[in-house]
């Protein structure tokens, strides 16, 4: 696998996710991710974590991901880490960190480097994801690197459900997307989102999208009141349809312009409904408009 820009795009989607592999570093501090190149000798860190406060107490992070034998690695690392010190003159304290796949990869005789592996170096072996079962999301997106093929879909489609909000949802779908394409390297994405099921799972149990559409039937259920009537119940329920549906797109795709609001309350409530499953699969707003000018006859 391509596990450096995998790992990057793990970190840089999922930034709390640091604060749950080492101790000290707080939920919310923010990060800039960067590959650093040093002059002359060429050496190249994988990964390096800077955080964005400008508390000087919290830590550079050096991260790497290894998932294969070297026994240069352990040199090449700390050579790296050093030269990046000396180079840029960094005051501030530091920590390593390293993703490895198991015990059994070589990373070198670790005897010259103990003291630092010690105190400063965390490890994290991707084997011991496999067995507990009530991981948070961001450990998740990391199991799923390793978990046996058979596995795989249905970890991802927990991994999406899980999702709070419409950003949230989209957020874990890049990296298990991303993921799952280094893992079936054979399969293309159309095959990757086909194993992922996303017409019939996940979105519709997230507590954001079961909020809004309680407040969808509340809104449909008053306005039918205040009317009396079944006609008056049926125009409220269209209505309290319609704003949930563009209650979504908004929080989506951005503000909905008046066009596109008139065009959506214009729908009757089976239209209402089939909008409502088929805008889980849009990409943007350009296929609200593909769908309204297939649908609105």
């Amino acid at each position: 696998m391509k596990t450096d820009k995998l790992f990057y795009r793990i970190f840089l989607t999922q930034p709390s996710l640091i604060s749950e592999l080492l101790e000290g570093i707080p939920p919310d501090c923010e990060f800039d991710y960067s590959v650093p190149v040093f002059q002359k000798k060429e050496l190249r860190l994988d990964g390096l974590l800077t955080p964005v406060s400008e508390d000087l107490n919290l830590p550079l992070v050096f991260l790497e991901a290894q998932m294969e034998s070297d026994r240069r690695f352990y040199a090449r690392y700390f050579a790296s880490i050093f030269g990046y010190l000396l180079q840029y003159d960094i005051t501030r304290p530091w920590q390593g960190f390293l993703i490895l796949r198991n015990r059994t990869v070589n990373l070198g005789s670790p005897v010259p480097y103990q003291n630092l592996l010690s105190s400063s170096v965390g490890r994290l072996y991707l084997e011991d994801l496999l067995s507990p079962e009530n991981l948070s999301p961001n450990l998740s997106l990391l199991k799923l690197v390793v978990v046996p093929d058979g596995e795989a879909s249905t970890l991802a489609r927990s991994i999406l459900n899980r999702a709070q909000t419409p950003e949230e949802f989209e957020k874990y779908l890049d990296v298990v997307e991303a993921i799952l394409v280094n893992k079936f390297t054979t399969l293309s994405v159309e095959e990757i989102r086909n194993m992922l099921d996303l017409k019939t799972a996940d979105v519709t149990q997230t507590r954001f999208y079961q909020e809004v559409h309680e407040i969808g039937r509340q809104e449909g259920r008053q306005q039918g009141r205040q009317q009396g009537l079944q006609e008056g119940r049926q125009q409220g329920e269209q209505l309290g349809r319609a704003n949930l549906i563009l209650r979504l797109l908004s929080r989506r795709f951005g503000e909905v312009t008046p066009d596109r609001i008139n065009t959506v309350r214009g729908l009757s409530i089976p239209q209402l409904e089939s909008l409502g499953e088929a805008l889980l699969d849009f990409q943007g707003i350009e296929d609200l408009d593909a769908w309204l000018q297939a649908h609105r006859g």
